[in-house]
């Protein structure tokens, strides 16, 4: 069995996920990082996409963040009224049932 602690167990995984510069703005965010990162092997993540943006464009990622909970939100409140409806819906159901009087 394998143990990850708790960090990696948050972790999303499409972090990790190498960058492929198949389109003119993939290819300038992957020469931008890398050459900011220089990394050792030559590869540019996501996660370091996000962590330059963050770094030097944050209101981008703020306004992507902002839509995100927002889509989120309104997300849960739906699911609330539909987990609301359907509770009611088989609490009627019970009490339609015939009452055997055991």
């Amino acid at each position: 069995m394998e143990i990850i602690n708790a960090k990696e167990f948050n972790k999303n995984p499409s972090l990790d996920e190498m960058v492929e510069p198949d389109n003119h703005l993939k290819n300038f965010l992957v020469e931008y990082v890398g050459d900011k990162y220089n990394p050792e092997d030559g590869e540019v993540t996501v996660e370091m996409i996000v962590e330059t943006m963050a770094s030097e464009f944050p209101e981008f990622l703020l306004a992507v963040a902002e839509e995100n909970w927002i889509r989120g939100y309104h997300q849960a409140l739906d699911d609330v009224e539909l987990g609301k409806a359907e509770m009611e819906k088989l609490k009627n159901e019970e009490d339609n049932q015939p009452h055997t009087g055991e």
